[in-house]
C-alpha cells in the first residue's frame, strides 16, 4: 500500500518539457533547478512564494552542481558555466567540449570541477583557474555520470560500456585503480535509466543501479558487492539518494514509484507514484526532498519521511550496509561494561566536574568522553567506534572525535584475531589457511556454505556442508576440523569438532559456552583443543570434547593462542607502555604435565607494531609474524626465563624487492623444512582471496645487512672449490653441508669483510640457530636415534662453514690473521681433528704464523683446556 506525503507537494512549473535536474546547496539555504529552457530557477528554502531566475542561461542543461557561492551546470552545446548566488547570473565559461556534456561534479571542497561528456575522456578543471587542466583517459568510452567520494580522493566514472571506473585523485596526475564489471548494465548517452554511482556518506561503499532494477552496494576496500536493495523496482531506475546521514536511500523509477528504503535491512519504509522523475536531492538537515520530473517540473516535498521513519533522520552518520561490516567486527573485540553478561543499552553518563574539577582544569571534554554514547546491544551498527583504538577512518560515523588529551588517558589495546583466517570480503571469508589445507565458507543470507580443501588428497577427502550455526572460525590438522560461531539472540556460542576419521564411528561433538561468552581466538593440536573467550578463560579440552581445564590467564583481553601437541601459547595485553599502548605478554604451558616454560613474557614488537599471526613451526618451535613484515622464531622457550626472539627472515629485504619497482606483501602460513611458506600479496592486499593462490615459499635470511645483490658466477665458482678443499683437508667421516649455492649477496661491508664471505655468515647463524632448537628438544624429550644424529649433522656443517670461512680469510691477507684465528676458536667439535683441518688450510695459503696460532689451539683441545680467554693473545 502506498504512503502518502503529509501534505502532498503541488507541481511547481519550472522548465519546459525535457531534461530536468535540482540540487541543494550544502548549507541547505537555496534549490538550484535546471532544464531544457534558457532559464535557471534558485528557490529560497523554506520560502513557498516565487524562484529567484537566472535569464539567458545556455539551453538544454543536462547536469547540475552546487556550492555554497557558486554553482556550475552543463548544457547540451557542450559548454560548462559557471553562476554565482551573489547577484544571482553568470560568472564565466569553465570548460567547453566538441560534444554534449552528460554530467558534471564539484569536488568537496569546491575547488575542481569533473565534467563528462560524449567524448573519451573525463576533464578535471580547477574553478578559481580554469587552465589548470587535468584529463582522465585511460577509461577510453564515453561517460554518463560521475561522482566524487566524500573525501574527494576518488572519483567514480559510469561509462556506457557498463563499467564504473575509480580514479585516484591523490596526486597530480589521476590515476586508474579499479574497474568494478558486473555491476551497472549498458546503455546509451542519452538514456532515461541512471546508472550513476552514489557514494554513502561514510565512504566507504557506494550504491548503484543495476539491470536487474535493483541497486547494488559496493565496497570501496576491496570492490566486492555488499548488500543490495531489491523487488522494489517493477522498471529501470532513473534516480537515487542517500539521506545526508546514510540511513535511508530515495530512488525512482520508471514504474513510477518513487521509493525510500531503510539502509540497515534493505527494506522499503515508504512508497510514492511520482511519472519520470529524473533527480532527487535530499535537503542536508531538514526532513525535506525535493525532486524533478522530464515534464519539466520540480516538487519540494516537505515531511517526505513518514513520522514513524523520520527519527532515522536525526542519527548520527550511519555505517554503509555490508554483509559482514569490518568495523563491527572490529568493535565487537573491544571492551565493554555488563551487566549480569549482558550489555546495558546505554553506557552510564559521568557526573560533570564542578568549575574547579580536576577534568575540567586539563580539559572540557575530558570527563565526557562517554556522554551521547550508545551501545550496539541490537547489532545495528550504530555504536562502531566501541572499543577502537582511534576513530573511523572514514570520518566520525558517531559523530565528532574526543579531544585528544582525552585520548591520552585511554590505553590501546592489541585487537584479538584468528591465526590462519581473513575477514569477510563480499560474503566470502576463508576461516583457516594452513599447510594442511584451507577452510572457507559463504554467507548464503540464511545459512552458510562451509568447504574444507586439503593438499593431499590420498590421506583425505574434501568435504562441504550446509552451515546453519554461521561459523566464523576454524582450524585444521591432520586428525580433525574445529569450528566455532559467536552467540547470536539468545543461542550461546558453539565449538564444535569433527574428526577426519576414527577407528570407531566417527564422532562428532559439541559444547555450548556459558551465555554472552563469545569465542576470541582458539587453536587445535594432536592432544587438545584451546578456546579462548571474551569472559577472559582459557578453556581446554581433550580432542573428543571432555573439559580438560579452564583458567584465567594473568593477561587480559586475550589476544590469540597456538598450540603444539601439548603445549599451548597465548597472548594478552599487559600493562601500559610509554606510549599508551599495552604490551603484549605471551604465556607457553605444557598442559599434560602441568609445567609453565615461558610465564607472562614479553613478545618482542617494535614500537607501534602489532602480531599478525602467531603458530609453531614444523619442528614444534613457537614462531610470530608482525606487520613490519618480520618472521620471528622463539629460542630457548623450554627453559623458563631463558626464552629470546630471533628474526629468521625480514621479508622488506628480499632480493624480490631489491630493485623498488614491486610493491607486495606477504601473508604467512607456516613454517616448515627451514622456510616460510606464504601467500604473496599484491595491489595493496592485506588478505588474500578467491580463487585461492598457491603458496610460495621463501629460504630463511636473518637480517644483517640491507637486500642484497646478484653475486658472480666467478664467485659461485670459487666457493665450489673451496668446498672440494675442505673435503680434502677434513680427515673425518660425515656429510656435507646441505645448503645449497647462494646466488645472492652483498657489496663489501664496512668491516672489510670480502663479499663472498656474507652468505657463509647467514650459514653460520641458521645452522646454529637450528642446532639450538634441536639440542633444546634432545634434551626435554626422549629422543631418538634420528634426532641426536641430526644434531650432530648440523654441528659438522657448522664446522664446514666456519672452515669455508677461514680459507676466505686466509686468501685475503695476513693483516686478517686475527680474524681468521677467532673463526677458529668457534669451531664446535673438541676431538681437534676440525682444528687439524684448519692449520691445513692455513698452511695451504702459506699462513705460517697464524697456523702456529691455530696449532696451539689444538694442543689445548688436546689437553683438555677449554679456557679460551688468551686464545687470542
Amino acid at each position: 500500500m502506498a504512503s502518502h506525503i503529509a501534505s502532498r507537494p503541488r507541481p511547481r512549473p519550472a522548465h519546459t518539457q525535457g531534461s530536468t535536474h535540482c540540487a541543494y546547496t550544502p548549507d541547505g539555504s537555496k534549490l538550484v533547478t535546471v532544464g531544457s529552457n534558457n532559464t535557471i530557477r534558485v528557490y529560497k528554502t523554506g520560502f513557498d512564494g516565487e524562484p529567484q531566475n537566472i535569464d539567458d542561461s545556455q539551453e538544454q542543461n543536462l547536469a547540475l552542481s552546487t556550492g555554497n557561492d557558486f554553482f556550475v551546470a552543463g548544457s547540451e552545446d557542450g559548454t560548462v558555466s559557471l553562476y554565482t548566488f551573489e547577484g544571482n547570473m553568470f560568472d564565466r565559461f569553465l570548460l567547453r567540449t566538441t560534444l554534449p556534456v552528460r554530467d558534471v561534479a564539484l569536488s568537496p571542497d569546491n575547488k575542481w570541477c569533473a565534467v563528462a561528456s560524449d567524448e573519451l575522456t573525463v576533464k578535471l578543471v580547477n574553478v578559481d583557474d580554469n587552465t589548470e587542466l587535468r584529463t582522465l583517459q585511460e577509461h577510453g568510452k564515453p561517460t554518463k555520470h560521475l561522482s566524487f567520494d566524500p573525501k574527494g580522493t576518488m572519483l567514480a566514472l559510469s561509462c556506457t560500456d557498463g563499467v564504473v571506473y575509480v580514479y585516484s585523485l591523490t596526486s597530480d596526475r589521476p590515476e586508474l585503480i579499479r574497474k568494478v564489471d558486473g555491476v551497472i548494465g549498458r546503455t546509451e548517452n542519452d538514456s532515461d535509466a541512471s546508472i550513476k554511482v552514489a557514494w554513502h556518506p561514510d565512504g566507504r561503499a557506494f550504491a548503484v543501479p543495476t539491470p536487474t532494477r535493483g541497486i547494488q552496494v559496493v565496497s570501496k576496500t576491496d570492490w566486492e558487492k555488499q548488500r543490495a536493495f531489491s523487488n522494489g523496482h517493477d522498471g529501470d531506475i532513473t534516480a537515487l539518494a542517500w539521506s545526508p546521514n546514510g540511513a535511508l536511500l530515495a530512488s525512482a523509477g520508471k514504474d513510477k514509484k518513487l521509493l525510500i528504503w531503510s539502509t540497515q535491512d534493505q527494506s522499503v519504509v515508504a512508497r510514492y507514484e511520482y511519472p519520470s522523475v529524473m533527480d532527487i536531492a535530499w535537503h542536508p538537515t531538514k526532513n525535506l526532498v525535493s525532486f524533478t520530473t522530464s515534464d519539466g517540473e520540480v516538487f519540494i516535498c516537505t515531511d517526505f519521511v513518514p513520522e514513524q521513519f523520520s527519527s532515522l533522520l536525526r542519527l548520527p552518520k550511519q555505517p554503509a550496509p555490508f554483509i559482514h561490516d569490518p568495523l563491527a567486527e572490529t568493535s565487537a573485540n573491544g571492551r565493554r561494561p555488563e551487566v549480569n553478561g549482558h550489555h546495558p543499552p546505554l553506557a552510564p553518563r559521568p557526573r560533570r566536574g564542578s568549575l574547579e574539577s580536576l577534568d575540567d582544569l586539563l580539559d572540557e571534554n575530558y570527563g565526557d568522553l562517554e556522554d551521547d554514547f550508545v551501545v550496539d546491544d541490537d547489532g545495528a551498527g550504530y555504536a562502531l567506534n566501541a572499543g577502537r583504538k582511534r576513530p573511523a577512518e572514514d570520518g566520525a560515523i558517531l559523530g565528532e572525535p574526543p579531544s585528544k588529551r582525552g585520548n591520552f588517558f585511554s590505553a590501546q589495546y592489541h585487537q584479538s584475531f584468528q591465526p590462519g583466517s581473513t575477514p569477510w570480503r563480499g560474503n566470502r571469508k576463508y576461516l583457516c589457511l594452513n599447510m594442511i589445507g584451507f577452510v572457507w565458507t559463504v554467507d548464503q543470507d540464511s545459512h552458510h556454505t562451509v568447504t574444507v580443501e586439503f593438499y593431499d588428497h590420498e590421506f583425505h577427502r574434501d568435504f562441504h556442508f550446509t552451515d546453519t550455526f554461521l561459523y566464523d572460525k576454524a582450524c585444521l590438522n591432520d586428525n580433525g576440523t574445529l569450528f566455532s560461531c559467536p552467540p547470536k539472540d539468545n543461542a550461546p556460542a558453539v565449538v564444535f569438532y569433527r574428526p577426519h576419521e576414527t577407528w570407531t564411528q566417527r564422532n562428532d561433538w559439541r559444547i555450548q559456552l556459558p551465555q554472552g561468552e563469545a569465542i576470541l581466538a582458539m587453536s587445535l593440536s594432536d592432544s587438545f583443543v584451546t578456546v579462548t573467550t571474551t569472559g577472559n578463560y582459557v578453556r581446554i579440552y581433550t580432542l573428543f570434547g571432555i573439559p580438560y581445564r579452564v583458567y584465567r590467564p594473568k593477561s587480559t583481553p586475550i589476544v590469540t593462542c597456538a598450540s603444539w601437541r601439548d603445549y599451548v601459547l597465548t597472548m594478552g595485553n599487559g600493562p601500559v607502555g610509554a606510549d599508551g599502548m599495552t604490551r603484549l605478554l605471551y604465556t607457553i604451558e605444557n598442559i599434560k604435565r602441568d609445567e609453565i616454560c615461558q610465564n607472562e613474557d614479553t613478545v618482542a614488537l617494535p614500537e607501534g607494531a602489532t602480531v599478525k599471526s602467531v603458530f609453531f613451526s614444523d619442528g614444534g618451535d613457537p614462531c610470530i609474524y608482525d606487520s613490519t613484515g618480520t618472521l620471528l622464531t622463539l629460542l630457548h622457550w623450554r627453559q623458563p626465563s631463558r626464552a629470546s626472539w630471533i628474526p629468521l627472515l625480514d621479508t622488506k629485504l628480499l632480493p624480490r624487492l631489491a630493485s623498488g619497482r614491486k610493491k607486495e606483501s606477504y601473508y604467512p602460513i607456516a613454517v616448515a623444512d627451514n622456510k616460510f611458506h606464504c601467500i604473496i600479496l599484491k595491489g595493496g592486499d592485506q588478505y588474500p582471496y578467491f580463487p585461492r593462490p598457491l603458496l610460495s615459499e621463501f629460504d630463511f635470511s636473518i637480517p644483517l645487512t640491507s637486500a642484497p645483490t646478484r653475486r658472480k658466477k666467478s664467485k659461485k665458482s670459487r666457493k665450489n672449490a673451496l668446498e672440494a678443499e675442505l673435503d680434502d683437508d677434513i680427515d673425518m667421516d660425515g656429510e656435507s653441508s646441505s645448503e645449497g649455492e647462494v646466488e645472492l649477496d652483498n657489496e663489501e661491508g664496512e668491516n672489510g669483510a670480502a663479499p663472498e664471505s656474507r652468505p657463509l655468515e647467514q650459514n653460520y647463524l641458521l645452522k646454529g640457530l637450528q642446532a639450538a632448537q634441536l639440542a633444546d628438544l634432545v634434551d626435554a624429550t626422549t629422543s631418538s636415534a634420528d634426532q641426536r644424529a641430526a644434531l650432530a649433522r648440523l654441528e659438522l656443517d657448522i664446522d664446514k662453514t666456519l672452515l669455508q670461512l677461514l680459507a676466505i680469510e686466509c686468501r685475503e691477507g695476513e693483516e686478517r690473521g686475527m680474524r681468521a684465528l677467532e673463526v677458529v676458536g668457534l669451531l664446535r667439535d673438541r676431538s681437534g681433528r676440525m682444528v687439524e683441518a684448519a692449520r691445513k688450510i692455513a698452511e695451504r695459503y702459506g699462513r705460517t704464523i697464524l697456523g702456529e696460532k691455530i696449532q696451539e689451539v689444538g694442543e689445548k683441545l688436546v689437553g683438555g683446556d677449554d679456557d679460551d680467554d688468551d686464545e687470542f693473545a
